[in-house]
């Protein structure tokens, strides 16, 4: 069963096309990772999806529910987290998860529950009384996290949600999201971090200028430019790319070069290259 249906999804503003005729379907089960640049219209997909934006045109479900004539039933199956923080700052982290258990309505005894069963499921029970202004970084993520799954949604958004973390913070995070899977929660992130499609996402979708350019696993997307990449530096000036199947095309390709080819470089290709080969683009510009 698919936890998101995207059919022909449209969203304008005025002349500009931030969603351009977007069909995908997200697995119950999975982690799906949306791939590409600041303003490739990963947010606004979100956004439309939360229902938080009204779409143009197309048809789109979530959780088995229509966006646009039941979002009331979609808010009560999903869970956001917003990339900016939208914790209370002057608040305790158990006030915050109070605070957030309230609005949807949660009573006092499975309030109380579910606030203590999450605090001990991130390891977060002796902060439960610190003011939130005073964690870092990677703990008000993981407080926005818990809060966002109190009312025990079956699907969680995240939006880039390892942005300003250090990588220590950003890997503590990934196993979060791999626990939180494991135990039953479809996942759909945005990212424009590489290393972090790679290593968490069962699929990703690469977004650029509001199109959906690719969709497959991480290592089928790379095998399809080629698994193998040969990196040489021409002039001192310019880098070429050559991609290979293998390490053993690779290396025969390496031995007929010329010998005034000093700077080569053998690797394993990433999905960075493939967003490259696709748009001619990096996925940071």
């Amino acid at each position: 069963m698919n936890s998101i249906y995207i059919e022909n999804l449209c969203k304008n503003y005025g002349s500009v096309k931030a969603i351009n005729n977007l069909n995908l379907n997200v697995h119950d089960g999975e982690i799906f990772g949306f791939l590409g640049p600041n303003g490739a219209g990963k947010t606004t997909t979100i956004r439309v999806l939360t229902t938080l934006t009204r779409p143009t045109s197309g048809r789109i479900s979530v959780g088995g529910y229509n966006v646009q004539n039941e979002s009331d039933k979609v808010k009560k199956v999903i869970g956001v987290v917003q990339q900016h923080s939208s914790l209370d700052r002057d608040l305790t982290v158990r006030e915050n998860m109070e605070f957030h258990a309230r609005i949807h309505h949660l009573s006092s005894s499975i309030r109380n529950k579910r606030i203590t069963e999450l605090l001990e499921y991130v390891e977060l029970t002796e902060y439960t009384n610190k003011m939130v202004d005073t964690l870092s970084g990677g703990m008000k993520k993981k407080v926005s996290i818990v809060c966002s799954l109190l009312h025990e949604p079956k699907l969680l958004f995240l939006d880039e949600p390892t942005v300003g973390l250090d990588a220590q913070a950003r890997r503590r995070l990934w196993d979060l999201v791999r626990r939180l899977n494991k135990d039953g929660t479809t996942i759909f992130l945005t990212t424009h971090y590489i290393e972090e499609a790679e290593v968490l996402c069962d699929r990703v979708g690469i977004m650029h200028h509001g199109q959906l350019i690719a969709v497959d696993k991480p290592a089928t997307l790379r095998e399809k430019v080629g698994s193998i990449v040969v990196e040489t530096l021409v002039d001192n000036k310019e880098t070429h790319y050559q991609f290979f199947a293998n390490r053993e095309a690779a290396n025969n390709y390496v031995k007929s070069l010329p010998s005034e080819v000093k700077t080569v470089i053998i690797r394993e290709s990433n999905l960075e290259d493939v967003f490259i080969e696709q748009t001619g683009e990096k996925v940071g510009e």
